[in-house]
């Protein structure tokens, strides 16, 4: 006799087109919604999604009996929600990935003050858009666009990346040789330089040297340190370089507790976007993340 759980884990794999975005909308594993979708199947003795990658596309059949079925089964949905008995209403938890020094940044300071839960992670923009696919997460904060058939990318500003100096740099010569353009010279005066870098991540410094000297650093940098936040507390209180996004100390910057010493020329200019799938159950919580943003950003 078939189950009516299949049929409302049918709908659900139809309206969200995958495994994982069905699961997690009923509140079931993955495999139990496999095993679901294929007990229907040779119930109904036919085929009604075709797999093409990690989307699950209807078959004409699964498009016949999605729309014999629908009605009722919204009938059948509002009636559990006008008469279960609820002492409480859930609240939902959404999972976030970004890098720290944002986080830091931007979110830390309001988490208590929302209304909802909020799991932070942390790792590889391609990694994050993988699991931001897979339903793992639910949105990313990244200045790189991964395509992907599910995510949409909102462009939400901008970072430029610096060269920031310890307040007491002396950044007389440089300024000389910038002036004369020098780029030579320019140079071989900042490698002479204590420079900070990050256990993890040193793309910044590749990137801007070489935009702005036409090859890679020849050189590591003197102290690794943690995060991108950690060099900014160490030069406020002494010498040297790092190349660092200028959103992430912005407030230093403007309290002269470090300098700017260079944006290069050009600069090296980061979109951030936002990142979330086509399809989320989490659209008004997504807002309230992204309204944080745009008002601690701009």
């Amino acid at each position: 006799m078939v189950n009516l759980e299949w049929y409302r884990t049918f709908k659900a794999v139809y309206k969200t087109g995958t495994l994982t975005g069905a699961a997690q909308q009923l509140f079931i594993s993955q495999p139990g919604v496999s095993l679901h979708l294929s007990s229907l199947e040779s119930y109904t003795g036919y085929k009604l999604f075709d797999r093409k990658g990690r989307r699950m596309a209807p078959t004409e059949r699964g498009k016949v009996l999605y729309n014999f079925l629908i009605d009722s089964l919204v009938k059948l949905e509002e009636a559990e929600k006008n008469f279960q008995r609820s002492t409480e209403k859930s609240t939902p938890t959404i999972s976030i990935g970004m890098c720290f020094e944002t986080f830091q940044i931007t979110l830390e300071p309001y988490i208590a003050t929302l209304p909802f839960n909020v799991i932070i992670q942390f790792g590889d923009y391609p990694q994050m858009v993988d699991n931001l696919e897979k339903g793992i997460l639910d949105l990313i904060i990244t200045p790189q666009m991964v395509p992907a058939p599910t995510v949409e990318y909102e462009a939400f500003s901008k970072e430029t990346i610096v060269v920031v100096a310890g307040n007491t740099t002396d950044e007389g010569t440089f300024n000389k040789l910038l002036e004369y353009n020098n780029m030579a010279d320019v140079e071989f005066w900042m490698k002479q330089q204590k420079w900070y870098g990050t256990t993890g991540d040193m793309e910044h410094l590749r990137r801007f040297w070489q935009l702005n000297f036409g090859k890679y650093p020849d050189f590591r940098p003197n102290y690794i340190v943690p995060n991108l936040n950690s060099i900014v507390r160490c030069l406020g209180s002494g010498i040297g370089l790092a190349v660092i996004p200028d959103f992430l100390c912005r407030k230093e910057l403007d309290n002269q507790q470090i300098k700017l010493l260079w944006e290069g020329n050009p600069t090296l200019t980061n979109t951030l976007y936002f990142a979330c799938r086509k399809q989320t159950l989490y659209a008004d919580e997504i807002s309230v993340i992204k309204k944080i943003f745009k008002e601690v950003m701009t």
